[in-house]
């Protein structure tokens, strides 16, 4: 996109009213947010292929597997049950913010409906997330004097398994790929971001939804990670431009 495309777009943006610079910080803290999504990729990455972690189904071998993790290492076990995409669900706020602050011109009724969608999903994920829980359990299995005592935390250890891939999970899954698309077809209909980016976006929710595909599912999950890593640069670039003075 050239300078003077930029220009033109900045002017139209306020224009509409919208006075650019009071929204300047959220859009750097939303572009920035979004690069910091795409670092901790990587990271994720290394972390699996260096310690391979034990299952998630919501068996007691796998349990039990868990619980010499955090025993072990504790922060590679809290890390391995997704603590990075702990951090990652509360970073993507303000990115969802910055974005309805920046498409809301478009269409504001779908972004107000995208935004509440996207916290809804947010809160969703955190409250299935087990990882402190399972560590918490992996110290009272370590110091458990009896047979008795060791079966029932084994025992909550399923629970909390079954907690970490359930209804909670499923909801933010789903409700976030939804909310990728609505913004990314307003994206089309916006004059502040390309329509590769918003390509980007449709195609990473699609892509992602091949999860609940038999068989193949989380191979194509996976598959869906660049599409999502390149449109987080994207819309973190786009974003870092609109948040200069203009």
């Amino acid at each position: 996109m050239s300078e003077d495309s930029l220009q033109s777009d900045a002017q139209w943006y306020a224009d509409g009213g919208i006075a650019n610079s009071s929204w300047s910080w959220l859009y750097k803290v939303g572009a920035t947010a979004a690069l910091i999504v795409v670092a901790f990729i990587p990271v994720q990455i290394i972390l699996f292929l260096a310690w391979p972690p034990p299952g998630f189904q919501p068996t007691s071998s796998n349990v039990i597997g868990w619980f010499t993790l955090f025993n072990k290492h504790a922060l590679v076990g809290l890390l391995q049950l997704d603590l990075l995409l702990v951090v990652d669900q509360i970073l993507s706020v303000p990115i969802i913010l910055a974005l309805y602050v920046a498409l809301r011109r478009a269409s504001e009724s779908v972004m107000a409906i995208a935004t509440a969608l996207g916290l809804v999903g947010i809160a969703a994920y955190l409250s299935s997330n087990t990882a402190f829980a399972m560590l918490f359990l992996s110290q009272q299995y370590a110091t458990a004097t009896t047979e008795a005592q060791r079966s029932q935390f084994v025992a909550a250890g399923q629970a909390m398994l079954a907690t970490y891939a359930g209804t909670a999970f499923q909801v933010n899954y789903v409700v976030g790929s939804a909310v990728l698309v609505m913004t990314a077809v307003v994206m089309l209909r916006s004059k502040l971001f390309s329509k590769a980016t918003a390509y980007v976006g449709i195609l990473a929710s699609v892509i992602g939804l091949g999860l609940y595909v038999p068989r193949i599912g989380i191979f194509l999950s996976v598959a869906s990670v660049p599409f999502l890593a390149v449109w987080n640069v994207l819309i973190a670039r786009r974003l870092f431009q609109l948040g200069r003075p203009t």
